[in-house]
């Protein structure tokens, strides 16, 4: 999944703050729309060595799940490749709560396995209200982050 070098190189600039564009969210939170009443996921991919995602990538749950998502591995092995291959890393992982609160699960927290993104997580549970929250996530510990809308950078 992660390099290693890359992700101690990339956790020493992480960012205290998820700054994103706000056409990037937006696909985001049509993608949790879309998927509810299952869970939806998907990456935003930016540039190795920047914090700053451009390119936004929906997936698949495999789980099709209200409670449960999981990347179709072959799915996230071709995305990962294609990535790596553009010179990209995920900049954010993101995947919606559709019943509870856009907090990373005791689940979510294990199956954690990109220190340097920034796990974004959506509560699509009231359709009239947008919750979208930023955490890091690193050995367990779950840290939430301001996030910064903006139109471009």
């Amino acid at each position: 999944m992660c390099c290693p070098e890359r992700c101690k190189h990339r956790e020493q600039k992480a960012a205290e703050v998820l700054v994103v564009r706000a056409d990037l969210v937006d696909a985001i939170l049509a993608h949790a729309r879309r998927d509810h009443p299952d869970e939806a996921c998907g990456v935003l991919a930016g540039p190795q060595g920047s914090d700053r995602p451009h390119r936004h990538i929906p997936m698949t749950n495999a789980e099709r799940s209200p409670t449960f998502y999981r990347f179709d591995s072959g799915e996230q092995l071709a995305v990962w490749q294609e990535m790596e291959g553009a010179g990209e890393v995920p900049v954010v992982i993101y995947h919606s709560h559709t019943a509870t609160d856009a907090y990373p699960s005791r689940t979510d927290i294990d199956l954690a396995a990109e220190p340097a993104a920034h796990y974004v997580l959506v509560c699509t549970r009231d359709p009239d209200r947008d919750e979208l929250r930023s955490y890091r996530i690193i050995a367990g510990a779950v840290t939430e982050e301001p996030v910064n809308v903006v139109e471009r950078y």
